[in-house]
């Protein structure tokens, strides 16, 4: 090979490497690029996650909206399918620190009444649980006894029925007039004084004859008296609704 011939040689295999060299550092170059956008992919997304994720007030409000949130429950059963639904009497759930108002519609009108959580509060808490599940819907005042009680919240309509459980007996408030009350079997069979379930009364007038004997809850308001009043055997009850505060 001549002198002429090696150096070309020698030159082409200079630029060769060279070639190579650039080559190499494109693919690094090119790597450190693909590394840095993905970096950055990944903490846009972390940031935009970031900005969408609730905070504890939203998650504290989302809580809060569902407990409040009345489910149809018993709402959704016939009222004579509803006797003995239950197996046992609910969980507390009502605060006793707080106070309860319940609007009994009727086809008459609204009766208010408010509860004694503090007197009565496995009662108070049994009714204010019965009426957000809709237990008391569409039922009727099946009996009614002038200047003594009017009766309701029984699902079969005679005076038997029940939500399938028994309230321990909490006594101690007195029958005034427009007092709320359970009723109960008598003594022969109940000794204990348990209350049924479901159903309730309410005074047309003051009997103290009662008191001792039967659990009172709450106390219907003057101005919703004679509401009470007009009610007769048959009339329905629309709804009850509870307010908490």
């Amino acid at each position: 090979m001549s002198e002429s011939s090696e150096k070309d040689s020698n030159a082409a295999a200079r630029r060769q490497a060279r070639r190579e060299r650039r080559q190499r550092q494109q693919r690094t170059y090119l790597g450190i690029a693909v590394a840095l956008a993905l970096v950055g992919v990944l903490a846009f997304v972390a940031w935009y996650s970031f900005l969408r994720a609730p905070t504890t007030a939203n998650i504290a409000s989302a809580l809060t909206n569902t407990t409040t949130t009345s489910s149809p429950g018993a709402a959704a059963i016939p009222p004579q399918q509803r006797s003995n639904m239950y197996k046992a009497a609910p969980a507390m759930q009502i605060d006793p620190k707080k106070t309860y108002r319940a609007t009994i519609q009727t086809s008459k009108g609204d009766i208010i009444v408010d509860l004694f959580p503090k007197d009565a509060p496995q009662h108070v808490n049994n009714f204010v649980f019965l009426a957000r599940d809709g237990f008391y819907n569409n039922l009727t005042f099946h009996r009614v006894e002038a200047g003594f009680v009017i009766q309701g919240g029984d699902p079969l309509g005679t005076g038997t029925g029940g939500p399938g459980y028994t309230v321990p007996a909490e006594i101690g408030a007195k029958h005034t007039k427009g007092a709320l009350a359970m009723a109960r079997q008598s003594d022969q069979v109940n000794p204990t004084r348990a209350s049924s379930g479901s159903q309730f009364y309410i005074t047309l007038d003051a009997t103290p004859f009662l008191d001792g004997a039967y659990s009172v809850f709450g106390q219907t308001t003057p101005e919703t008296m004679p509401v009470v009043q007009k009610i007769v055997r048959g009339d329905s009850i629309k709804t009850i609704t509870i307010e908490e505060k």
